[in-house]
């Protein structure tokens, strides 16, 4: 199989495509032709060396954690998917930037019939963190106001769809030329970062999620009320500043989790949810881990595995 390898910590220029064995699904685990692999963020962060004091990885490695395919062989014990299933999933910290993938069925769920392969592939990792830091870290619920910071990103954009299919007031920043996309995603208002300061024209707010960090986050804690919550899986908020404001502050990594997955699956089947993607070949994956690097992205970036 064709797969991208890492010998060495560093930039987007380490990158290798190279010809290597297939992978063997184990136990509890299915094989998958790749169709398509999420570039997140996470990628070149590890890619870069910055997190292995966390996430010691035996070099080399093939870098992706999110894909769509199709399942290809099942490991011993599983009966939850079938040869020839159309599936997607946060499959793990690695793994994903090749022509087949390994993934324990946990972290599977069958692909969206609404969505191409491309597009379902850069969906599971941006659209868990989303649900996961609405639903479960703030809790939001119907007619609370939710202000949610790089709301055109990958995240941001899943985050604007479900703070809506919530029920909440959605409130926005990006820069100009995303407002007609955020307003077209169900933000009722947006900001201009750019140009505006977000916490001199938004206040009384329950819920921000936080996708940028550093003085956006600081900030952020003006425009809350009192016992509303500022989540981020970007950085811890001060706590300090959270006791000042009577704010919550919630930070957290995101749960690979196939149950979840098809809840999410079966709302953007239901025509609640969509995704943008811009996509490149699995050669070109200098390019886009590239591209990704340079944030201020729309939608998702996902690399072609058939090419």
């Amino acid at each position: 199989m064709k797969a991208i390898r890492v010998y060495e910590y560093g930039n987007s220029e380490v990158l290798r495509l190279e010809d290597v064995a297939d992978p063997v699904a184990g136990a509890g685990e299915v094989l998958i032709d790749v169709a398509s692999a999420g570039v997140n963020p996470i990628d070149w962060k590890i890619l870069s060396g910055a997190m292995k004091a966390f996430i010691p990885l035996p070099l080399p490695f093939t870098p992706g954690v999110e894909v769509a395919g199709t399942v290809i062989a099942v490991g011993q014990g599983v009966t939850e998917f079938n040869i020839g299933d159309e599936v997607f999933g946060f499959i793990n910290i690695i793994g994903g930037y090749a022509t087949k993938a390994v993934s324990p069925i946990s972290k599977l769920a069958i692909k969206p019939k609404s969505l191409s392969m491309l597009q379902a592939g850069a969906v599971p990792a941006a659209a868990l963190t989303a649900w996961q830091a609405l639903t479960e870290h703030a809790g939001v619920q119907r007619r609370q106001k939710v202000l949610i910071h790089a709301a055109a990103g990958g995240v941001g954009s899943m985050a604007v769809q479900i703070a809506k299919y919530l029920g909440a007031e959605v409130y926005a920043t990006a820069s100009a030329h995303n407002h007609a996309y955020l307003k077209n995603l169900g933000a009722d208002y947006v900001v201009d970062y750019t140009t505006q300061a977000f916490e001199e024209l938004v206040s009384d707010v329950d819920v921000v999620l936080d996708l940028v960090g550093g003085d956006t986050q600081t900030r952020s804690f003006k425009v809350l009320k009192r016992n509303g919550v500022l989540v981020s899986p970007v950085s811890l908020p001060n706590m300090s500043l959270a006791n000042d404001y009577g704010v919550t502050p919630a930070n957290f990594a995101t749960r690979s989790d196939g149950r979840q997955l098809s809840l999410i699956a079966e709302l953007f089947d239901k025509g609640h949810f969509t995704v943008d993607v811009e996509a490149y070949a699995l050669s070109d994956a200098k390019v886009a881990v590239k591209k990704s690097q340079g944030r201020h992205l729309r939608g998702r970036l996902v690399l072609d595995a058939t090419k």
